[in-house]
């Protein structure tokens, strides 16, 4: 699956979970931007236009609820795919994550494969 020049953030507090995927993303052929918390993140999103967003539910600062509704109120961006990340796998956090806009549920640790296959699907639904 070729996703050469596609914006790809994730925004997550585990260096190992921002590392492995910004490893099969690169893979890919994604740029990837990475980001320790939701604040750290705004800055970068507005700079850098994203076509897809991952990011993690549990953050300190700005949790991943509260950033993707952020994301979701911005006119600029409201239109850009956002991906819960989460080790948790409720139906409550899912829920939780529909009602702040996010468009999909990952559960850590997730696979190469379904980080590519969300990144692909998300990225074909938007207008460029």
């Amino acid at each position: 699956m070729d996703l050469t020049g596609l914006k790809v953030m994730v925004i997550d507090d585990s260096n190992t979970i921002r590392r492995s995927a910004e490893i099969f993303l690169s893979q890919a052929g994604c740029q990837v931007l990475l980001a320790e918390d939701g604040f750290d993140a705004l800055s970068k999103i507005t700079d850098h236009h994203p076509d897809v967003i991952f990011v993690d539910i549990m953050m300190p600062r700005l949790d991943g609820y509260q950033t993707c509704a952020l994301i979701k109120k911005n006119a600029r961006l409201s239109s850009t795919p956002v991906i819960m990340l989460s080790s948790k796998d409720g139906l409550f956090d899912r829920a939780r994550g529909r009602m702040v806009g996010s468009d999909q549920y990952l559960t850590k640790p997730f696979t190469k494969d379904s980080l590519i296959k969300a990144v692909a699907e998300h990225a074909n639904n938007r207008p460029r």
